[in-house]
């Protein structure tokens, strides 16, 4: 951390050296970018893990559970398709009220959302209202993830010195990782500790609770940033607000496209080792769900290890060559993965632990692979939503139209879904080298 000293104001040590508002350190901001990613990824990843051991029994008993499984991927997509209005939604209360009353307002949303899940009755006593206030939380959740941008791992990524930007790109992404972490291992724990009864009429309940405090902490962790002096000078500085579509969209909206598909490899993968291949074993496979979620702990350790070493490779040879060269093993591996699902235990453990490293590589580079193609005063806005279109192309529908296609014309449709995804990144990428190019010779 200490290689952005350069760009930051740090005091000198020393016994007479206080630390004020003034000084705001990358390890700082980096520490607020993991802690509040971890706590959205939290949220969402309980949605996903329940989606798959409690929402088809629960809110769609009267569908067999293939069906009831689907049903529920429907309603987790639905925070994907309402990520934008969150994030445009967001940017208009901050213009107004500030960066400060709108992460507050966010996370309490996101907060309540997920806890509210935790309350609501099943179809066997409210019928269809019970699935529309799953849906309607589920919604509550995408405006609230989509609100809670707060521009740091732009801050973060500007302000690092030129030779480190993929090792302080990808310690934003570090969020997921843990995030899916402490989520399975809540569920893990209740769902291991009690019986099928128990566990479906009110243990599952708990790991919705949970999200309150861990958002708690996450809102007190940024907001500590947030109101900082040294933040909003930092902010200011690099015209890091909220810009008009109006303008932005004819003047750089392809850059919004083009940023969204050139990650869209690393996001097709994102919920094709985390949350599809838990529906397809507890579906369709002989091996037991606990040993599975087991196996996949050990997977998103390795994917979190893997990140930081993403970043080294990243400023060795560049974001964009990575992320093309990532791609291509991505691609790779998705010719591979049908037989790793559907080669019993040995091979579902090498799908899950060699996708989770090609994920921690991916998608630690992911986010705002291209977003210096954005003028100044667009990046805020143009940063947000690329990442909203991004998890809305790559990852929103990939557990259900998966899950869909796999139950109907088997696991090839993996590596189908995978390889789209690795082509569209290879050829966004070389779109914008064109685009690059092309602004060089204008200049």
């Amino acid at each position: 951390m200490a290689s952005a000293s350069s760009t930051f104001h740090t005091p000198q040590s020393g016994p007479l050296t206080t630390r004020t508002d003034e000084d705001l350190a990358p390890g700082d901001i980096a520490v607020g970018v993991i802690i509040g990613r971890a706590s959205e990824y939290f949220d969402f990843f309980v949605f996903g893990i329940a989606s798959v051991l409690v929402f088809p029994q629960v809110f769609f008993p009267f569908a067999d559970r293939l069906t009831g499984t689907l049903y529920a991927f429907l309603v987790f997509a639905l925070a994907f398709v309402v990520r934008p209005i969150g994030t445009l939604a967001g940017m208009a209360i901050q213009r107004r009220f500030g960066r400060s009353t709108k992460l507050t307002a966010a996370l309490f949303l996101l907060g309540s959302s997920t806890v509210g899940m935790g309350l609501l009755p099943g179809y066997a006593d409210a019928g269809g209202a019970a699935i529309a206030m799953l849906a309607l939380c589920r919604v509550g959740q995408g405006l609230a993830l989509g609100g809670s941008w707060d521009g740091l791992p732009s801050l973060l990524a500007l302000n690092a010195p030129e030779h480190r930007r993929g090792w302080y790109a990808m310690l934003g992404q570090l969020g997921a990782p843990l995030g899916f972490i402490v989520a399975s291992s809540v569920f893990l724990y209740v769902f291991g500790s009690l019986d099928a009864k128990d566990f479906l009429s009110w243990g599952w309940r708990f790991p919705f609770f949970t999200a309150f405090a861990i958002n708690v902490v996450a809102l007190f962790a940024r907001l500590r940033l947030v109101v900082t002096h040294e933040y909003e000078k930092r902010m200011e500085e690099h015209e890091l607000d909220p810009a008009d579509l109006r303008e932005l969209l004819p003047e750089q909206g392809h850059h919004i496209v083009v940023g969204a598909f050139a990650a869209l490899a690393s996001y097709a993968l994102f919920h094709l080792v985390t949350v599809f291949p838990l529906s397809w074993v507890a579906l369709y496979s002989e091996q037991g769900i606990e040993d599975f979620m087991k196996m996949e702990l050990l997977g998103a350790m390795f994917g979190a290890a893997a990140m930081p070493l993403s970043g080294m490779v990243a400023d060795s040879i560049g974001r964009r060559s990575m992320l093309g060269a990532l791609a291509v093993a991505i691609g790779f591996f998705s010719l591979f993965a049908p037989f790793m699902l559907d080669g019993g235990k040995p091979g579902q453990a090498a799908f899950i632990l060699i996708g989770f490293v090609l994920l921690g590589l991916s998608y630690g580079q992911a986010a705002g692979s291209v977003t210096s193609n954005f003028k100044s005063h667009f990046r805020y806005t143009g940063a947000a939503l690329t990442a909203d279109l991004a998890w809305l192309l790559g990852a929103a529908f990939a557990p259900v139209i998966v899950l869909f296609l796999s139950s109907r014309f088997g696991l090839v449709s993996v590596s189908v879904y995978l390889l789209s995804g690795a082509v569209c990144t290879l050829l966004a990428l070389r779109v914008n080298k064109k685009l690059r190019a092309a602004a060089v010779v204008q200049d």
